[in-house]
């Protein structure tokens, strides 16, 4: 059996839930009260999208790192 992983991004929303999303799968995101919640949550996703997407939409990215950007309102 085949081992893919994936690069999945967390945040957290102003109630608290933990969001994850796989930017390399085409609407792949789950939410959840925990972490461990919310991932269990996404790899049920991601079978599911992984059913319907042709394999040729699944980007090959590599994750670089985390940036802030800061914006000056006029």
């Amino acid at each position: 059996m085949k081992k893919e992983q994936f690069t999945v991004y967390i945040e957290q929303d102003e109630d608290g839930m933990f969001i994850g999303s796989i930017p390399a799968v085409p609407s792949c995101h789950a939410e959840g009260k925990t972490q461990v919640e919310m991932l269990k949550n996404l790899d049920e996703v991601l079978e599911l999208c992984l059913r319907n997407v042709n394999k040729k939409e699944i980007m090959k990215t590599k994750f670089i790192g985390i940036q802030n950007l800061e914006l000056t309102h006029a």
